[in-house]
């Protein structure tokens, strides 16, 4: 309890404490990201180069996206199993993965808009 009143107590301090916890995400998070690297190394090198049009586009970042829902569901069955011990890494995989939907159907939502826009107009 004493915690939360440092922080919200409107002292320099609270505001300190909130950076450097922030920058311990940060920093944990990239070591994540770390950590991720040789497992996706095919997948990086993959969206890399330049898409030459846009469904080869669209086409890598659904491919992405469900890389990374495949991903969170292995994590997540290997940490029933018991197999994996880091929560925080299935959770992280599993946000991953929720963003990545999330980003993917306002896209499609864009894109539908765009469409039925054009479809309204008249020649």
């Amino acid at each position: 309890m004493s915690t939360i009143s440092s922080i919200g107590g409107g002292g320099g301090g609270g505001i300190q404490q909130i950076i450097a916890l922030r920058q311990q995400i940060i920093d944990r998070s990239q070591v994540l990201q770390e950590l991720h690297k040789p497992e996706a190394t095919g997948a990086v090198a993959k969206t890399d180069e330049p898409a030459s049009n846009f469904a080869s586009a669209l086409t890598s970042a659904l491919d992405g996206v469900n890389a990374s829902q495949t991903k969170a569901a292995e994590l997540g069955d290997a940490y029933q199993r018991g197999e994996v011990t880091d929560v925080a890494r299935v959770m992280l995989a599993r946000q991953e993965a929720g963003v990545a939907f999330e980003a993917t159907l306002q896209v499609r939502n864009k894109l539908l808009s765009a469409y039925q826009d054009i479809m309204r107009m008249g020649v």
